[in-house]
């Protein structure tokens, strides 16, 4: 396993610290966490407090809104349901039996006038689309189209009702190209249709529970509540200041009757700690299983399966211009100048780097993020795993990712330092 000395941790806790300390902090706390195969920690430190507000210091028990991060875990959850065969990859018919919804579903479409209109789908939908993103679902705080044919009520993306899942239209036709949306969303239902259960019931019992996990769920206790971390909104000069949670819901229901009601939204619902989410990350560089409990969650060859990248004919190119309907909440992409030619891929569910990164970080490693500025990866070759970890919007802020790279970077050359000795 990869090491740090006790002078290399002050280090990078003194550089963390430069983000959140001082008379003008760049970002109110951060919470960083590098860990090998095993999970157990390598480097991790919570820095900075958990609101602009408040004195409370941000801790490593502090509870984030993971938003995106949930993706993986759903992720897990469908591949579990694959090799039990409850569900298969390449079946519309299953998929449209479980999802009578998926058949009838239209596509969105802007005409020459700016007009809208519903098409029919040419091709229909498989699993293994939902997991990849070509299903042909977005989001309205990216996609113009969504954002514009709901007004003047609008679309949340956020809202914690399944109503705004399953009457979302498609925005391209099925396989015809990668877009991030709500695919993950409905992969969690069907995985609830397949199983019979809520998605909070199978992931504490077929993924939290087998890992030892206490803190990750759609649904955070009162004490886990007492733990969360305030939001933020960075203004157009720079600062930033807090704002009402984007993800109210889960956080006002009262009673169980009211939580288990809750939509479990695969895509973005759950609520934990980043430190304990480094057990989920360590099983893609442990061929599924836990070092720890050795509970085998997945097969070897599924991990290898979803390290494949499934759009290779539809690549993502890093330096396409991606704008955004909600500013708010996300930035435009790219987020840095990159290659023309600089492409990404897409796994089962993650993204796949096409070539090395500046920090150290080699091409084939795992990655990905959630939209209030947390991201993670998972680094095969290296056994490495990584998340840094804020509550502040919009997506893609400049002084989160210039700590990241920062941080990763260092952690890289470190290791790398330790291995020649």
């Amino acid at each position: 396993m990869p090491t740090i000395t006790a002078a290399s941790a002050q280090g990078l806790r003194d550089l963390i610290d430069q983000y959140t300390t001082g008379e003008n902090p760049k970002l109110p706390g951060i919470v960083y966490c590098a860990f090998g195969q095993d999970s157990l920690p390598i480097f991790q430190h919570a820095s900075g407090k958990k609101g602009l507000s408040t004195t409370q210091p941000m801790t490593l028990d502090t509870t984030f809104w993971l938003l995106s991060f949930t993706k993986l875990v759903t992720s897990i959850a469908c591949m579990q349901c694959v090799e039990r065969g409850l569900l298969k990859l390449d079946d519309a018919d299953q998929l449209e039996e479980l999802a009578p919804e998926l058949r009838h579903v239209q596509v969105l479409q802007r005409t020459a006038e700016g007009d809208f209109r519903y098409v029919p789908k040419k091709s229909r939908i498989t699993f293994r689309m939902l997991l990849n993103h070509t299903a042909g679902f977005g989001y309205a705080f990216e996609d113009d189209k969504l954002a514009e044919v709901a007004r003047p009520v609008g679309l949340d993306d956020f809202s914690c009702d399944r109503f705004d899942v399953i009457n979302r239209p498609l925005v391209n036709q099925p396989g015809e190209k990668f877009q991030y949306g709500t695919s993950m969303d409905w992969a969690g239902i069907i995985v609830e249709r397949a199983t019979g259960v809520s998605l909070e019931t199978y992931f504490q019992e077929n993924i939290f529970g087998p890992l030892d996990i206490n803190s990750i769920t759609f649904q955070p206790s009162e004490e886990s509540k007492s733990r969360l971390a305030y939001m933020h909104q960075r203004d157009v000069d720079g600062g930033f200041y807090e704002i009402d949670h984007i993800y109210r819901k889960p956080l006002v229901v009262k009673t169980q009757e009211e939580k288990d009601n809750l939509f479990c939204a695969g895509g973005h619902g759950c609520f934990g700690k980043p430190a304990e989410f480094s057990r989920i990350i360590a099983l893609l560089l442990n061929d599924g299983q836990d070092a720890r409990t050795k509970a085998q969650l997945l097969r070897p060859e599924t991990i290898d399966e979803m390290f494949t990248d499934q759009i290779s004919d539809k690549p993502r190119y890093s330096n396409k211009f991606i704008p955004v309907s909600k500013p708010t909440l996300a930035r435009p992409t790219p987020l840095t100048a990159m290659p023309e030619d600089h492409t990404e891929g897409w796994g089962l569910s993650f993204s796949i780097s096409h070539h090395p990164s500046p920090t150290g970080r080699p091409a084939g490693a795992a990655s990905w993020e959630g939209l209030a500025n947390l991201y993670w990866f998972a680094d095969r070759k290296n056994k490495l795993g990584g998340i840094i970890a804020t509550q502040i919007a919009p997506y893609g802020d400049p002084h989160v990712l210039e700590c990241s790279d920062k941080v990763e970077t260092e952690i890289y050359k470190i290791i790398a330092s330790r291995t020649t000795e």
